[in-house]
């Protein structure tokens, strides 16, 4: 046994958007101040579980941490696929996206969505 999924794929995100810089070519070093991800189910009565994965990123600087945002989220939805994948090899991640932005040159609040 790993430990509990929910908890190294919370952990797993936090220390990838610390890393951000080294896993992805020509993306800065920041100085970031909060990484929060959670995961929750969102229908546990539904035949096939689902969960949502958000991360919260915040920084003081002049460069918006998107992509900071983004590498927690998917290093937590792939943590969470290898600690699961024993009990169903069929899983999928899906739908990896930015919901909002605020800061750096430009802000960005995506539309609501059901799919989400």
């Amino acid at each position: 046994k790993k430990g509990d999924a929910f908890t190294v794929a919370k952990i797993a995100g936090i220390n990838a958007a610390k890393e951000t810089a080294r896993l992805i070519p020509l993306c800065h070093t920041l100085p970031i101040e909060k990484v929060d991800v959670q995961i929750e189910e969102m229908d546990s009565a539904a035949e096939d579980a689902r969960f949502r994965i958000e991360s919260l990123v915040r920084c003081e600087g002049k460069t918006g941490v998107e992509m900071e945002a983004l590498t927690a989220v998917s290093v937590a939805a792939l943590t969470f696929y290898d600690m699961c994948k024993a009990i169903d090899r069929e899983m999928e991640v899906v739908r990896i996206r930015l919901i909002e932005k605020r800061g750096g040159k430009s802000d960005f609040l995506a539309e609501p969505d059901s799919k989400s």
